[in-house]
């Protein structure tokens, strides 16, 4: 049990990656609050949980990207727990388009949501975490977009590798008080989006050099590695789960 009585909040947690990390941190012994901007989603993902684990995972439906959501998130983990420990900033939006007319709302979603929700989260989790002797540990979803180009995803890719750059960049502000902060770049995933579309595996699976597309527990063990107590040396820093994708980046198109 790893993490035992550690505190996490994970968003965009109601199916998918965020789901599994949550699901894996229960397991392992963390007191969870799942985020997920669709209550339905946010109460039946944690009913899952609990009812496979035995484990206590709550639901915490709500805007990620609203840095007065963000806030109330950080504060309810410590008002029911006592404390955070772990902060996974996954909440993300892809909004593909044509560079030449994507247009203004578009972009601003995906900065808002890709770039302020990982950011305001942060700097919430990470002012309670400086109190704490032990500090903490901070994860942002990033995507192989963040180092490969993909067409139509000019903004989703452009925010990607903005928050790992984010990431470097707090580790001037964050080291001293014992946190620590990385990313997770996953390549082509299967989750309940991608399998909507019946030729994602097949297509992913020629293209991908390990011979498949990652399921969302390759995700979730790597994450939960780069916030464990095996990784406490390790920040500033991105992995890449991908098969081998960005080695040779073979386009679907």
């Amino acid at each position: 049990m790893p993490f035992i009585d550690k505190v996490a909040i994970v968003t965009g947690a109601g199916q998918g990656i965020g789901y599994e990390i949550c699901k894996y941190l229960t397991i392992q012994g963390a007191q969870v609050l799942l985020n997920d901007l669709d209550p339905f989603l946010a109460e039946k993902a944690v009913t899952q949980i609990n009812n496979e684990t035995n484990g206590h995972c709550v639901p915490l439906p709500g805007d990620a990207s609203d840095p007065d959501f963000i806030k109330k998130m950080v504060s309810s983990a410590v008002n029911r727990f006592g404390k955070l420990d772990i902060s996974v900033a996954n909440a993300g939006v892809t909004l593909f388009g044509d560079f030449f007319s994507y247009h203004p709302d578009s972009f601003f979603r995906v900065m808002q949501v890709n770039l302020g929700g990982v950011f305001f989260l942060a700097q919430a989790a990470a002012n309670q975490m400086k109190l704490q002797p032990s500090g903490g540990s901070l994860l942002f979803t990033s995507s192989v977009t963040g180092h490969q180009a993909h067409k139509d995803l000019a903004a989703y890719s452009m925010s990607k590798a903005a928050i790992e750059m984010l990431a470097k960049n707090l580790v001037i502000e964050l080291s001293q008080f014992r946190i620590s902060v990385n990313t997770i770049a996953p390549g082509a995933t299967l989750t309940q989006r991608t399998l909507d579309d019946p030729n994602y595996e097949d297509t992913w699976s020629k293209l991908t050099p390990m011979g498949r597309p990652a399921n969302v527990s390759d995700i979730a063990n790597a994450a939960l590695f780069l916030v464990s107590e095996e990784a406490r040396h390790i920040t500033g820093q991105n992995l890449i789960v991908d098969g081998g994708w960005t080695c040779i980046s073979p386009s679907p198109y």
